[in-house]
C-alpha cells in the first residue's frame, strides 16, 4: 500500500487503541496517587501518539506489561493433562451453555475422526468451558470424558474452566443485547488463549459448532512449513468469522490483551480484523480451499450478533487476457501462454533455476479477487514446483513491459497455491502482473494451470 493510506490506517487504529489503555490506566492510576500518576500517564500517552509507526508493536508490549487484565485469570482444569512436550498446533475452542444445547461434542467427533493418529500426535486440542452454571460444566465434562476418553489420556484432549478476576460470567440466557455478547465473547476467547500460550509453537481457533475437513492438521502443518520463511501474523484457512484462523502462539497474550483492551460494544470479529495491522500485515492472508464449515444455528440473539458466514462463491475462473513471458527453458512445443490459457496443455521447462520466473502480464489492470497456481503433472507431485512464490506486480512500463513494484501474494504449499487476493482500505490499485518464481533449482518442471479471479463489480464498473 502506498505510504500515505498506510501511515493513515496504523495511526488511526493506533490513536483507538492508545484511547481504550489510557481510560484503562487512568481508572487504574487514580486509585493511588491520583496528581502523579495522572502526569505520568499523561505524558506516556503523549509520547506513544508521537512515537513512529514501526514502533507500536514494542509500545504495545511494555504496556501489557504492565496491564493486570489477564494477571488474576483463575483456572481450574476440568479434564485431561498438560501435554509433555510442547506441540506444533493448539486447537483452541471456547464453549458455554445455550438453551437449544450444544455443537461441542460433534464439533470434537468431526476433528478427531477426520485426523489421523500422526496427526493427532503433533497436536493438542484445548476446550474453554466458560458457562458458570456447575451442573452444566459436570455434565459438559462427563459427556466428553465418556466420548473421548481414550485422547484424554493421550494428553490431546484438554478441557478447563477460566475465570476473569473471580468474577463469574453469567449464563448465556441472561444476554440481551449484542454489547453484552461481544463482551462475553471477548472474555471466553481471551482467556482461552492465555491458556494456550505455552502449548504449541502455533495456534488454531475455532468455534464450537464446527465440522472440519478430512486431513486439515497435515494441510494446516504444509502451509505453516511454506510460509516460515515469510513475516505473517494471521493465516486464514476458511472463510469464518473466527474458526480456521491460526497464529503464532507467541502473539496469543497480545491478543488476549488486544481483546479485553476496548469497550464492550467493539466486537471480538472487528478487533480479530485489525490485529494483523498492528503487527505490520497490511492485508488479511486468505488460503483455500476453506477447511472449516459452520454446523447449525443457536439463540436468535447470538444470530443477530453474529451473523452466520457463507462461503464465497467463486464459479469458473475468467482469466483475463494477458501476455506470458518466462526466462526458462522451452521444451519442445510446450509454449509459456499454455499455463494460463485455460485448457488442459501445461508449460514444460527443464532444470529451472533460482529467480527463474513465469511472469503473466495483463493486457490492462484488474481488480483480481483470487489465484490459484497448479504445478506438476498430477496430485502425487511428480515434477512439481518443490519451492516457489507468487508476487503481484503494479505500475506497468509500456516501453518494457514489466511491472515496477512487486508484492508477495504466498509461496506454493506443496507445488500449488490457492490464495484471496485482498487490497489496502480504500485503494484503488489493481494489479498488472502475476509472477510465479522459482525459489530453489530443480529439474523437470511442469505449470499445470494459472487460473484467475476477477471482481465482478469491477468489470460492470
Amino acid at each position: 500500500c502506498s505510504g500515505s493510506r498506510c501511515s493513515t490506517m496504523y495511526s488511526c487504529l493506533w490513536i483507538c487503541l492508545i484511547f481504550a489503555v489510557s481510560l484503562f490506566l487512568l481508572r487504574f492510576f487514580l486509585q493511588e496517587n491520583k496528581e502523579q500518576q495522572t502526569e505520568i500517564l499523561q505524558q506516556t500517552v503523549q509520547e506513544q501518539i508521537n512515537s513512529e509507526i514501526s514502533n507500536h508493536l514494542e509500545v504495545f508490549r511494555e504496556m501489557q506489561k504492565n496491564s493486570p487484565l489477564l494477571q488474576h485469570a483463575n483456572y481450574t482444569l476440568l479434564a485431561g493433562a498438560l501435554p509433555q512436550e510442547k506441540k506444533l498446533l493448539t486447537v483452541g475452542i471456547s464453549s458455554m451453555q445455550r438453551p437449544q444445547g450444544s455443537y461441542l461434542l460433534d464439533t470434537l467427533q468431526s476433528l478427531f475422526q477426520v485426523s489421523s493418529e500422526a496427526e493427532l500426535k503433533s497436536i493438542v486440542v484445548l476446550v474453554h468451558l466458560s458457562d458458570p452454571d456447575p451442573e452444566w460444566l459436570s455434565q459438559t465434562v462427563a459427556n466428553i470424558s465418556d466420548l473421548f476418553d481414550l485422547h484424554i489420556e493421550a494428553r490431546k484432549l484438554l478441557v478447563v474452566h477460566g475465570l476473569l478476576d473471580d468474577s463469574p460470567m453469567r449464563n448465556i440466557n441472561q444476554y440481551f443485547s449484542c454489547e453484552e455478547l461481544y463482551f462475553r465473547q471477548k472474555v471466553d476467547y481471551a482467556l482461552l488463549m492465555n491458556f494456550a500460550s505455552n502449548l504449541s509453537d502455533y495456534f488454531l481457533l475455532m468455534d464450537d459448532n464446527i465440522f472440519c475437513t478430512p486431513n486439515f492438521v497435515s494441510s494446516i502443518s504444509q502451509a505453516l512449513s511454506a510460509w516460515k520463511e515469510f513475516p505473517w501474523v494471521i493465516l486464514e484457512f476458511s472463510s469464518l468469522r473466527f474458526s480456521g484462523k491460526v497464529f503464532h502462539s507467541r502473539d496469543l497474550s497480545h491478543l488476549a490483551s488486544f481483546f479485553l483492551l476496548f469497550p464492550k460494544n467493539t466486537s471480538a470479529p472487528m478487533l480479530l480484523s485489525r490485529f494483523h495491522l498492528l503487527l505490520a500485515q497490511n492485508v488479511p492472508i486468505h488460503l483455500g480451499p476453506s477447511m472449516f464449515h459452520h454446523m447449525g444455528n443457536y439463540s436468535d440473539l447470538e444470530d443477530t450478533c453474529f451473523p452466520v458466514e457463507k462461503d464465497k462463491v467463486f464459479g469458473e475462473p475468467d482469466n483475463p487476457t494477458a501476455i506470458v513471458v518466462t526466462d526458462m527453458m522451452f521444451i519442445l512445443n510446450s509454449v509459456p501462454l499454455y499455463a494460463y490459457v485455460l485448457n488442459e496443455e501445461p508449460y514444460t521447462t527443464l532444470d529451472p533455476e533460482k529467480g527463474n520466473h513465469l511472469t503473466v502480464i495483463l493486457d490492462r489492470p484488474q481488480k483480481i479477487i483470487r489465484i490459484v497456481v497448479l504445478t506438476g503433472i498430477d496430485e502425487n507431485g511428480m515434477y512439481q514446483l518443490q519451492k516457489g512464490r507468487v508476487l503481484l506486480g503494479y505500475d506497468i512500463m509500456e516501453h518494457s513491459k514489466r511491472c515496477v513494484r512487486y508484492f508477495l501474494l504466498g509461496p506454493l504449499v506443496r507445488g500449488n497455491l490457492d490464495q484471496r487476493v485482498f487490497y489496502d482500505e480504500d485503494s484503488v490499485e489493481k494489479l498488472s502482473c502475476i509472477r510465479l518464481e522459482v525459489s530453489e533449482s530443480q529439474q523437470w518442471l511442469v505449470i499445470r494451470q494459472i487460473k484467475v479471479w476477477t471482481d465482478p463489480e469491477d468489470e460492470e464498473s
